[in-house]
């Protein structure tokens, strides 16, 4: 019978390591996410695969894949992981104190200007806690990737062993600069927009129309002449006097509070797209993850910058 004392940190590290290229796909993948050069990683797995005394991958230069031994040491591995993290996390449940690393996915500009800021702030008011934020507008797996919360836009999907809070909604808004209503006039109603010069936001060749009710009956008479796949560079556009805009009242608020730009039909309400906080569910969810969820949903009203209702 083995004793505790055969699985020593080098045990450890070997299969954590071997889990890491086994999701990365690739040393070079696991090498990035544990931090070390790869052939710190192909020496940990080399010496893992010694002491077992079988090969877990199939090397060739140009891939790997799991052995038949591999994949039956790699299910058991990830139960060991998950039990270990569960185990922590029961520990530091005893504890209020946010502390730890804690890995958060969000979009890219409403992570940059709303949700960020909240994170930098929980992570001053506690030195104890370790942020790792990644901003990526593609849907990340959460428990293949790691992480412990994602902000995510739009509708969720019904994804088994994950829980969800609403942040609230985006609202879309008109707007131009002051100088582009000078030179061509302000609508005042929607069938009015379809003689002025559309900002329009697209990607991948898609083209993302404005919501029903602000868009004309009979659509903008013109092609629209613009079109950006970037929220900012929308901004810009609009800003120089280049047309109107639809865009999220948290991407503008603050250029309309500054007056570089105006919103224009204030009278027309639109759903809003939805915003949410994801996380792996957990039976002991930690303290940095209860004290990030909960300071963002506070913090949603502001960071959204939702409208007045009335």
């Amino acid at each position: 019978m083995r004793t505790n004392e055969t699985y020593t940190p080098d045990r450890l590290s070997g299969i954590s390591a071997f889990v890491a290229a086994v999701d990365a796909g690739s040393f070079a993948g696991a090498a990035e996410r544990l931090h070390l050069t790869r052939s710190a990683v192909a020496k940990r797995i080399g010496r893992l695969e010694a002491r077992l005394g079988v090969r877990l991958f199939h090397r060739t230069t140009r891939s790997q894949h799991l052995t038949g031994e591999g994949q039956t040491f790699y299910q058991r591995c990830t139960k060991v992981l998950t039990e270990l993290s569960e185990a922590e996390d029961e520990l530091s449940a005893g504890s209020q104190t946010p502390m730890g690393k804690l890995r958060v996915t969000m979009p890219v500009h409403i992570g940059r200007q709303c949700i960020a800021p909240v994170l930098l702030a929980l992570a001053k008011a506690h030195p104890q806690l370790r942020l790792e934020m990644a901003f990526s507008d593609s849907r990340i797996d959460l428990v293949e990737e790691g992480y412990d919360l994602a902000v995510r836009s739009g509708r969720l999907d019904d994804t088994p062993g994950l829980k969800a809070r609403a942040l609230g909604e985006q609202t879309m808004m008109l707007c131009a600069s002051p100088a582009y209503l000078a030179a061509y006039g302000t609508p005042q109603t929607v069938d009015d927009l379809a003689a002025h010069e559309c900002l329009m936001y697209g990607r991948a060749g898609n083209l993302y129309r404005w919501p029903t009710p602000m868009m004309p009956a009979d659509g903008p008479h013109r092609l629209p002449r613009f079109i950006l796949d970037d929220l900012i560079a929308l901004v810009d556009a609009a800003e120089q006097g280049l047309g109107i805009a639809c865009m999220p009242h948290w991407v503008i608020m603050r250029a309309i509070a500054d007056g570089t730009l105006v919103r224009l039909l204030p009278q027309i309400r639109t759903p809003g797209t939805p915003l949410h906080l994801v996380w792996p569910d957990t039976r002991h969810p930690s303290p940095k993850l209860r004290a990030a969820i909960d300071t963002l949903v506070s913090a949603a009203p502001a960071l959204l910058g939702m409208p007045p209702t009335a």
